[in-house]
């Protein structure tokens, strides 16, 4: 039997006699002694596109389903027809300041005119209920998700009997299973029923299986189906409708599988196919290999941060505790290693990439229609992806960017008449790529061209030529084609500016009428990203040895580029002139994208624009800044790499405790994922970093984390590296390297440069990098 499997003692502290699966204590648990009370509460299970939330209800568990692909919608075009002939308009009222003229122009003439929340969105794939008979007498309960092994599960006594549910997503099968025990015989008597928001579905009950349809968004969306099949273990089946009625089965094994015609498959014989297949299979069996797939990613990397004794209260108590002062150091590892199961959980190869909430979205219009924005938060997904030895799961990321050539093309050339790609604030599964909405978000250009960043990041840490070659290149080129179009001479000072642009979000009091404006001409986020993707593509074209001209030409086009200003306070400036912030603690602290996630802003390169940073961020926290969770993480990120360990950490535990829901999932307010994704990736930062052309360790180490170790990190060029210290100082460190690149190592002061390592060797160093005998 399943418990049989998992059967080792059961906390303490739970005071329950009942022996229900688990270890003293669990590092890796997030676990709760009462079932999910709203949709934030319950449990997250995914395998890349199939996902859950587990609510664990006793009596009537609810299983809130999601399918990356079920979205309304479809391809549309949507250019202003009079977006050519306004821009040069535009731009002569912003080099004249006429700020609030050239938005009101801008709006109504390069602007695209639909709604985007009128456009399309993501949508739950619908409900499994498992309504339970007869059940009296519910004690000893404990609802958890075990992260180290991607299994959800529930425990109870009723009827004087113990009850065990095991949830997953299985990417081995491509099924959600879910698996009923008890341990007396004849125990499981219950009705499972699937459904759908909007009653809309269609539904057929055949024999031991519900099959559950819908063309969505009124037809004008993807067609879904839904498959779900009971194998019951004793006892009978009735079928009818949208239900299957279980009675006095010894266990039960339930498979559910979904597609979308969105790819250009046939959903009905594919989830028949997926469904048919793992149901030839034992259950232990579809258990191990999902366990075995998934520790192959999971299990690359481990941390210990030292002890706490959190471990013995529930998830929800260990939050509240970190609000009144605790510190939980476990609960940060289990954060940090949460934020991996996420991605894991949401993104592999062959999917579609991590959208606002991961792939777990409730009801029909999610908020922002768990859509792609591409002014942060789909990038900030994927920070964590290399640094965490996770890079295989970046290219879902890659792939859609590529997908969206075709629209930034077309886009590029009939609203901006230039060549090369755009793409704006936003994108959907459609990839449409035309600006839309508000001036203070839609007139961003840069989407595409940040998201060359991640891209560019992949081949450093991987170094697989090939696919530069083929797929990385061609969108960094076209990117780097449309910025150099894009860009015009400002006739006061003589360099090439972005715009007409904006700060994303953000906007400034117009300097004598006190008016809120938000485009300009110069930008410098704008700027930053267009020099991070032109000295990047250099890079590229010398890899890969193609495109001198081009490459003269992006060159040229550097050395005309506005540089990165300091403000007369100190600051960083945002804008080209030092406008007054209508919002001073904006969320979006955008111009010190130079920072993080791009490598500007070093202490190598650029010390005076480091204090800068500092000032900024300062600036921004004292007037309310950070104030969402994904705010928070990049903050963390942004002290990471002011190598300041001590305000690193302390907006570490600012996440936990203010933007951190009882599940471990960001909030924004409302659920947004990419604050757990910043999270990890901050935390990382604080133990290596590698984008200064040096693999530092320890760079922002707090004195909290005094002792303790992280295995299995990657560092660009292509190293794996493991860490161990003592008394806040190295103790010992491992460099693996995979690509056979040069290394310089740094720590705490100390420099050792390899000119030549050996691929697949492993270089070992202790305490003052003192390189120790091969081992």
């Amino acid at each position: 039997m399943v418990r049989a499997l998992h059967a080792t003692p059961l906390l303490l502290i739970l005071n329950c006699s009942f022996l229900c699966g688990q270890e003293l204590p669990s590092g890796m648990k997030i676990w709760f002694s009462k079932p999910a009370e709203t949709w934030n509460d319950a449990l997250p299970v995914g395998n890349g596109r199939l996902g859950a939330m587990v609510f664990g209800t006793v009596a009537n568990e609810r299983l809130q389903l999601n399918e990356e692909s079920v979205w309304t919608g479809e391809p549309r075009r949507d250019a202003n027809p009079d977006a050519l002939r306004t821009l040069p308009k535009v731009r002569q009222l912003l080099f004249e300041g006429k700020y609030t003229e050239a938005e009101q122009l801008a709006q109504s003439g390069i602007l695209g005119r639909f709604r985007r929340d009128q456009a399309s969105s993501y949508q739950t794939l619908g409900d499994l209920n498992l309504k339970f008979r007869q059940l009296k007498g519910i004690s000893n309960y404990r609802r958890e998700l075990d992260i180290g092994e991607a299994v959800a599960r529930v425990f109870y006594t009723a009827n004087q009997t113990n009850f065990v549910r095991e949830i997953f997503s299985s990417a081995a099968d491509q099924a959600l299973v879910i698996r009923l025990t008890a341990e007396r015989e004849g125990a499981l008597s219950f009705t499972a029923r699937l459904s759908r928001p909007g009653n809309k579905a269609g539904f057929i009950a055949q024999n031991n299986q519900i099959t559950m349809t819908e063309h969505v968004g009124d037809g004008t969306g993807v067609r879904m189906v839904a498959r779900l099949r009971v194998l019951a273990d004793g006892g009978s089946l009735v079928s009818g409708g949208d239900s299957i009625m279980i009675e006095k089965a010894n266990s039960v094994t339930i498979l559910l599988t979904a597609a979308t015609d969105y790819a250009g498959i046939d959903p009905l014989a594919v989830s028949a196919a997926q469904i048919e297949k793992a149901a030839e299979r034992q259950y232990t069996d579809i258990l191990r290999d999902h366990i075995t797939d998934y520790k192959s990613f999971f299990d690359r990397v481990r941390l210990d941060l030292g002890s706490s004794d959190g471990n013995f209260f529930t998830t929800d108590a260990r939050i509240i505790a970190m609000q009144n002062g605790y510190t939980d150091t476990d609960l940060i590892e289990l954060y940090y290693q949460f934020g991996r199961y996420l991605l894991i959980s949401s993104s592999r190869p062959g999917s579609l990439p991590a959208n606002l909430q991961g792939i777990w979205a409730d009801g029909l219009r999610p908020p922002w229609s768990a859509d792609y924005h591409i002014n942060v938060n789909i990038q900030m997904n994927y920070w964590p992806s290399e640094i965490t030895n996770l890079g295989e799961l970046h290219r879902p990321f890659i792939e859609f960017i590529d997908a969206l050539r075709p629209g930034g093309r077309r886009t590029a050339k009939e609203v901006y008449g230039m060549k090369g790609i755009v793409a704006h604030y936003t994108t959907d599964v459609w990839h449409y790529t035309e600006p839309l909405g508000a001036i203070v978000y839609g007139m961003w250009p840069m989407g595409i061209a940040w998201s060359c960043q991640n891209i560019w990041d992949h081949y450093l840490f991987g170094g697989d030529e090939e696919y530069l070659r083929s797929k990385s290149y061609p969108i960094m080129k076209e990117a780097a084609e449309f910025c150099m179009d894009w860009l015009v001479r400002d006739p006061r000072t003589g360099f090439l500016v972005s715009g007409p642009s904006v700060s994303p979000e953000n906007s400034f009091i117009i300097p004598g009428n006190g008016g809120r404006a938000s485009m300009v001409l110069g930008p410098t986020m704008d700027h930053m990203i267009i020099r991070d993707l032109l000295q990047n593509t250099i890079e590229a074209t010398i890899v890969l040895n193609t495109d001198r001209a081009f490459r003269t030409r992006m060159q040229r086009t550097l050395e005309r580029l506005a540089p990165t200003r300091i403000g007369s306070d100190g600051r960083l400036m945002e804008w080209p002139e030092e406008f007054e912030e209508a919002e001073p603690g904006h969320r979006h602290i955008s111009h010190l994208y130079g920072l993080h996630p791009g490598n500007q802003v070093t202490k190598q390169n650029h010390p005076e624009l480091m204090d800068a940073a500092r000032k900024t961020i300062e600036y921004r926290l004292s007037h309310g800044g950070g104030h969402t969770g994904w705010s928070r993480a990049w903050i963390i990120n942004f002290y990471a790499r002011l190598l300041d360990g001590e305000k690193a950490y302390e907006n570490v535990l600012e996440l936990l405790r203010k933007s951190t829901l009882n599940n471990l999932f960001d909030t924004h307010p409302p659920f947004q994922i990419d604050g757990n994704f910043g999270g990890t990736a901050g935390i990382t930062e604080m133990l290596l970093q590698s984008h200064a052309g040096e693999v530092e360790l320890l760079p922002a180490l707090p004195a909290a984390w005094n002792k303790g170790f992280i295995h299995g990190l990657m560092a660009r060029g292509g190293f794996e590296v493991d860490i161990d210290w003592e008394n806040g100082r190295l103790k010992h460190a491992r460099i693996n390297s995979k690509l056979g690149n040069p290394l310089k190592l740094t720590c705490s002061g100390k420099v050792v440069k390899l000119p030549s390592t050996e691929k697949g060797k492993s270089y070992h160093f202790g305490a003052g990098l003192s390189q120790l005998p091969d081992r």
